[in-house]
């Protein structure tokens, strides 16, 4: 399980360089949705960063250190990346930088904040105890 760890531990990172590079090319350089294209491209927002917000989670759960101050810290690393990937955009050529944009990375990290908040710091319900679990599972074997 240390090879898992370590995916765990790089991934926050990984999915931030993977942020940058799309957001480096036009909004079509990747994928194009045939129907609600810029529906389904302005709604992923919500998502992105709120992903990122998680992968921080789970950066600081399998160390046992996943508390509320870990929880802020990870919420507003996502928020300040969606900043920084706004601004970013500014200054690529086919695509926007709103603060519109900006607000919707924010909703979709408190989110994610509010349900790891209410089912895992403050409350353990069925989702805190599957986290409980997943990081006892990958610690097995740790010394």
């Amino acid at each position: 399980m240390k090879i898992m760890r370590l995916i765990i531990k790089v991934l926050p990172f990984i999915y931030m360089g993977l942020i940058w590079l799309l957001s480096s090319k036009p909004a079509d350089a990747y994928v194009t949705f045939k129907v609600y294209d810029g529906l389904i491209k302005e709604s992923l927002h919500l998502v992105e960063f709120g992903i990122l917000y998680g992968l921080f989670v789970l950066f600081f759960l399998v160390d046992g250190k996943l508390t509320m101050r870990t929880s802020v810290f990870s919420a507003i690393v996502a928020g300040l990346w969606g900043v920084t990937d706004e601004i970013h955009q500014y200054f690529v050529p086919y695509r926007s930088a709103t603060v519109i944009d900006v607000m919707k990375d924010i909703i979709g990290v408190v989110a994610c904040y509010l349900i790891v908040h209410f089912s895992y710091i403050k409350k353990k319900n069925k989702l805190g105890i599957w986290m409980d679990q997943f990081a006892k599972v990958v610690n097995r074997g740790r010394g």
